[in-house]
């Protein structure tokens, strides 16, 4: 049986429809009809349901149909097509069971969507997808010594790993190395031997910490991560990158960008020794020493302000670099910090004193000043009554307010392979570095560290650096398409779009997925993802 529809046009213009329930059956004359009954002055929604039901469709009552197992997808989806992509099924292979080989893949992407302690995976995972991502099974509890087994299979592991990354990922030599480091302090002791107190990049110089050292391309795609002690001197860690560099790597000829904490007379030698070159920040004070040097012309061009001035002396070559940003910048914080002194200097000699004490005076002047780092602007005295006088360094501040904005690199390029704009832009191609220590430190977090196994806190920063590479990866070819929003901001935008299971009754239907928002899929066509969303997969 089915609905058949007929049309009739009356005189006066109207059109009316009729719907009726036919039959179809065969007589010795052919293929015949019959209606069966005529239901036009049915409700329309009646009408649907008649006709949906004699094409053969099933019907179920609203209140029967709720969605089963919700999950967040959209990102895991990304995620898994992109472990897949770039080998990393292939490179984690001889790690452990495939249970490890999932946990420690799901601790990376929760690295980049969730990131949380192992102890809480577990609950950051329900909901989410993570588990089928992983190849894991649907109720994988995600225990934490499991976990942590698991990672203990990286250890006498990585060298390879991180051999097998760089060939993935560079099929030919690097020419170009930024070099940096950055800290990662413990709330308690920390593993002893590793967690030590040194200069704190986060201003904690009350915990115990690690220091970090990364290796990069031009474009943040990470070469090397190295976990240090906290107390490592700067300038001690350069000649151990070469060293790794050239040994695992087989990087021997290569440019390398390093800020100014690196750049000791020994390193370079070491660097000039072993015929690689590099690009590194000097400080302030050479800079100013270096000006005093400079014959007369140059000084002049210096207080031209000139956006780049190159200066060779003594053999060695420099580059002084700045702009108006930076002028203003300077100018501004060293007025900053010289009205917050004066402020601080009225305020000590305006307090009233039962008793003079003219050293603890000066002790407290001299404290405060340094710690609004307006030390060398002023000079101070206080009397035998306890009166404080002080006066500005004016010709101190004028000289270096005429180098405002400037900053002094040194290379030992040559100006044919490496001219001047090129000196500046590897270096600002460190900068970019530095912000991929942001991200490193504030999407992927590497604190909290929870472990105190000195290889357990390795592993867990390499498990951290696994998620910043893959994130540089995706990253490189999402800005080829004019992308260049964070990843893991796109990655957990993408997680709202989400796949569930249709249950009717006591019966499970398909598997469904939730509609795309319009703006979520202008951004997957120009990423090139839609393919991953045509249909949904099996839960």
């Amino acid at each position: 049986m089915f609905v058949q529809i007929t049309k009739s046009a009356r005189k006066n213009g109207k059109t009316y429809l009729c719907y009726l329930v036919r039959e179809a059956f065969r007589t010795p004359q052919g293929p015949r009809s019959r209606t069966v009954c005529n239901i036009t002055d049915l409700p329309p929604a009646t009408r649907d349901l008649i006709t949906a039901s004699l094409k053969g469709q099933d019907l179920v009552a609203t209140d029967q149909c709720q969605l089963e197992e919700a999950l967040d997808y959209g990102g895991l989806a990304v995620l898994r097509d992109a472990w897949s992509r770039f080998g990393l099924d292939a490179l984690f292979a001889g790690l452990g069971t495939s249970r490890q080989r999932g946990l420690l893949q799901a601790v990376i992407f929760s690295r980049l969507l969730f990131p949380c302690p192992k102890l809480s995976l577990a609950q950051k995972a329900q909901g989410t997808w993570l588990a089928q991502a992983c190849g894991l099974q649907p109720g994988e509890g995600f225990d934490e010594d499991d976990i942590y087994y698991a990672m203990d299979q990286l250890n006498g592991q990585w060298v390879n790993l991180e051999k097998q990354l760089y060939a993935r990922a560079f099929p030919q030599t690097v020419r170009l190395v930024l070099y940096d480091l950055t800290s990662v302090y413990f709330e308690g002791k920390g593993p002893e031997h590793l967690a030590q107190y040194g200069h704190s990049r986060d201003h904690r110089g009350d915990r115990p910490q690690i220091i970090l050292a990364v290796a990069t391309d031009p474009e943040g795609l990470p070469l090397h991560v190295a976990v240090l002690r906290g107390n490592r001197n700067d300038t001690r860690t350069l000649q151990g990158l070469l060293h790794t560099l050239r040994r695992r790597f087989g990087i021997t000829e290569a440019t390398f960008v390093f800020d100014g904490g690196m750049s000791s007379r020994m390193n370079l030698a070491a660097m000039d020794q072993a015929g690689l070159g590099y690009v590194t920040r000097l400080s302030a004070a050479t800079l100013q020493a270096l000006a005093a040097e400079l014959g007369l012309e140059k000084q002049l061009e210096l207080g031209d302000r000139h956006p780049l001035l190159e200066v060779t002396h003594e053999g060695k070559r420099y580059v002084i670099a700045g702009g108006p940003w930076r002028q203003q910048r300077d100018r501004e914080r060293r007025q900053s910090r010289l009205d917050k002194a004066e402020a601080e200097l009225k305020r000590l000699a305006a307090r009233k004193r039962k008793k003079v004490d003219v050293q603890k005076l000066a002790s407290q002047v001299g404290r405060a000043l340094q710690r609004l780092k307006a030390h060398q602007y002023f000079t101070y005295r206080v009397e035998a009554n306890g009166q404080l006088h002080w006066e500005r360094k004016n010709d101190l501040i004028e000289q270096e307010a005429q180098q405002d904005g400037w900053y002094l690199l040194h290379t030992n390029e040559s100006v044919e392979a490496c001219p001047a704009q090129q000196v500046l832009g590897h270096y600002k191609g460190l900068l970019e570095v530095e912000e991929a220590f942001c991200e490193l430190k504030s999407y992927l977090e590497v604190r909290p560290v929870h472990h105190r196994r000195p290889d357990r806190v390795v592993n867990h920063v390499r498990l951290c650096f696994l998620a910043y590479w893959l994130s540089a990866r995706l990253g490189s070819e999402w800005r080829q398409k004019g992308v260049k929003e964070e990843v893991p901001r796109v990655l957990r935008q993408l997680q709202t779009i989400r796949l569930g299971r249709l249950q009717t009754g006591k019966h499970l239907h398909r598997t469904l997925m939730t509609q795309i928002p319009k703006p979520l899929n202008q951004q997957l066509h120009q990423l090139g993802l839609t393919r991953l969303f045509a249909a949904p997969p099996n839960l």
